[in-house]
């Protein structure tokens, strides 16, 4: 009787432990800030793509090697694959696609949290956005409406021509807030326009409700071969070994940096990532001081004569000239 009542404390011990998230909030700013300005329909892609990585590393090759494809004609060249409708909007975006293929553990850790804490998800993405614009980074441009939805942030294209854009997340945020916790470091790319139809986003960000809402079918869809978007496949990401942390929704005013946990479990956060003091390198590199040359001696100089120097007076030298001041 005591063995059974023992297992049945373990069960529930464990069942409340997978109730709670898995990562905490300086883990989900670093694993949201290379994303969260894009427009927000590129956001909700983003997001409902991370929870099918195999899938995005299958995107990711074919836009490799097709590298004149994209927007449309790249949608229409997909349409057969059997892939997500999320993964196959990538394909729109090569460039946005293959660095997400690069960060593997990003990538994962990303559908990890966004299956597991999609309204922590959400709340990141409003806190980065609201960094971005009290920092002058986040404004309407000739591309992109930038405007307040009661206390959300939205971000939209103005036209039918969509310019995914590179950012850097330690410049556009400010003085990057977390020692611990870094975003991973993207190669830069240039942004080029693309083309997209009316009905492109079939998916769009519900800053109220705090979801994706996904107008052809529901986001979280099990279909052959996936299960939970993929994550609990064989060879999918799991976290047995992290600690579980009740999330708490903290004011951004509130926030303070982690400085005694390092993120162990969670290498792939770091991986490409530059030094601890990569962001001060990277707004203000160190200046190379010159040794001060010596002032040129003056040709044809004539000795003379040392004069008594004054009470109270002062010689300066300058460009090798010497003055007298009284």
């Amino acid at each position: 009787m005591k063995i059974v009542i023992a297992l049945l404390a373990g069960l529930l011990l464990l069942g409340s432990a997978k109730a709670q998230p898995l990562y905490d909030q300086a883990q989900l700013d670093a694993m949201l800030a290379p994303i969260a300005l894009q427009p927000d329909g590129v956001v909700s892609q983003v997001l409902i793509a991370s929870t099918y990585p195999d899938e995005v590393a299958a995107a990711a090759s074919w836009a490799r090697a097709n590298p004149h494809m994209r927007g449309e004609d790249a949608l229409r060249a997909v349409q057969n694959e059997p892939w997500d409708p999320a993964v196959k909007s990538l394909v729109a975006f090569p460039e946005l696609l293959i660095r997400m293929d690069e960060s593997p553990q990003w990538l994962r850790d990303l559908g990890q949290a966004f299956t597991q804490q999609e309204a922590q998800v959400m709340d990141t993405v409003q806190g980065l956005r609201h960094r971005a614009q009290a920092a002058g980074n986040l404004a309407t441009t000739d591309q992109y409406s930038v405007y307040p939805e009661g206390e959300a942030i939205v971000v939209q294209p103005r036209t039918q021509i969509v310019y995914v854009r590179y950012y850097d997340p330690y410049v556009v945020y400010g003085p990057w807030w977390w020692p611990h916790y870094r975003p991973v470091f993207w190669r830069p790319w240039a942004p080029r326009p693309v083309f997209i139809a009316h009905g492109f986003w079939h998916s769009k960000p519900d800053w109220h409700r705090r979801h994706v809402h996904v107008v052809q079918r529901p986001v979280h869809v099990q279909r052959p071969g996936h299960v939970q978007h993929g994550l609990s496949k064989p060879n999918g990401f799991s976290k047995p070994h992290v600690v579980s942390k009740p999330y708490v929704r903290v004011p951004e005013s509130q926030r303070r940096p982690i400085v005694q946990s390092a993120p162990i479990a969670h290498d792939g956060l770091r991986k490409n990532m530059p030094a601890a003091n990569g962001f001060t390198q990277h707004q203000r590199p160190q200046q190379q001081f010159r040794p001060q040359t010596q002032a040129r001696p003056q040709p044809q100089a004539r000795p003379q004569p040392q004069a008594r120097p004054q009470p109270q007076q002062r010689q300066f030298e300058s460009s090798g000239l010497r003055k007298q001041r009284g």
